[in-house]
């Protein structure tokens, strides 16, 4: 899996790095800035999802390049954001200083508005398909980043930061699916629309994405408890320090591991319509499932 996982990194990062322009591009500054976040580590989870469904739903995943890289752009600029004084005030971010650490906020706060918009820029060149045009590519981005998902459920977990009053577990489930799980799904979905993929078959892709998003989350509160800051690439303890509500608060470890393990089989059961071409994306599941960073 890893060896997978390490090429498909290599493929999306060399798609990045075509669609970005270039860190001598007047203004030079903003151009640095955006490609020293994007290229500052990560996972690369959601292009590579977006790769793997476009694979599951019959199709080539060169054809899922510019939403896998759309994706990865909305994901930074979020980070970015997130890690700013005004919102959750990181200094480290993949193993690296945090956009505002290194640039200023001034700079960082732009870097991040520019990796959104470039993100509908990269995904405009996608080519249609005879189910989706390429305006139902942009909807799906849009909206899985827009104030209903994304954005609405970091205001929702600003609100709840800090709060004398834990949140309860249906508030809780409702602002990981919006911030995490929601732009996760939306990279499945993106990538099985460029093998212009049948209902059924986004359907199924849906409720693993969002099986699979949450259960990522959960881990990652876990995570947040049991790691330090040198092997998650970012500020351990956060989560603690801040009062904020995550499943580990509310729940325990245990129940929280019990929990990861319970959406990661919902998203393998999503997967049997697919057969062995879901292989891919069976594996990605149980790789989060035991992840330790």
């Amino acid at each position: 899996m890893n060896t997978y996982l390490e090429e498909r990194c290599r493929i999306v990062d060399k798609a990045l790095g075509q669609y970005l322009p270039s860190a001598k591009t007047r203004p030079a500054t903003i151009h640095e800035a955006m490609r020293y976040s994007i290229f500052a580590g990560g996972k690369r989870l959601r292009p590579i999802l977006c790769l793997a469904s476009a694979e599951a739903c019959g199709g080539a995943y060169e054809a899922a390049l510019a939403p896998a890289a759309a994706v990865e752009c909305i994901h930074t600029y979020s980070l970015i954001h997130d890690d700013l004084p005004c919102m959750d005030d990181d200094d480290l971010r993949r193993g690296m200083p945090t956009s505002h650490v290194k640039y200023g906020e001034g700079i960082a706060v732009l870097a991040g508005d520019a990796l959104l918009t470039i993100a509908f820029e990269i995904l405009a060149k996608v080519k249609g398909t005879a189910r989706y045009d390429v305006g139902a590519f942009i909807s799906e981005l849009a909206v899985s980043s827009g104030s209903r998902h994304l954005i609405g459920g970091q205001v929702l977990d600003l609100e709840g930061e800090g709060s004398d009053v834990m949140l309860n577990a249906t508030q809780l489930k409702y602002i990981h699916e919006s911030k995490t799980a929601a732009l996760l799904t939306a990279s499945i979905r993106l990538g099985a629309m460029t093998a212009n993929a049948k209902p059924a078959q986004l359907e199924a892709l849906t409720t693993y994405g969002q099986s699979l998003g949450l259960a990522f989350q959960v881990i990652d509160d876990i995570l947040d408890v049991t790691q330090t800051s040198e092997k998650l690439g970012k500020s351990a303890g956060k989560d603690e320090a801040t009062a904020k509500s995550t499943y580990p608060a509310l729940f325990g470890l245990e129940k929280s591991r019990k929990e990861a393990a319970r959406l990661t089989k919902k998203a393998h059961d999503a997967l049997k319509p697919f057969g062995k071409k879901g292989t891919r994306l069976s594996e990605i599941a149980d790789y989060l499932l035991d992840r330790d960073y």
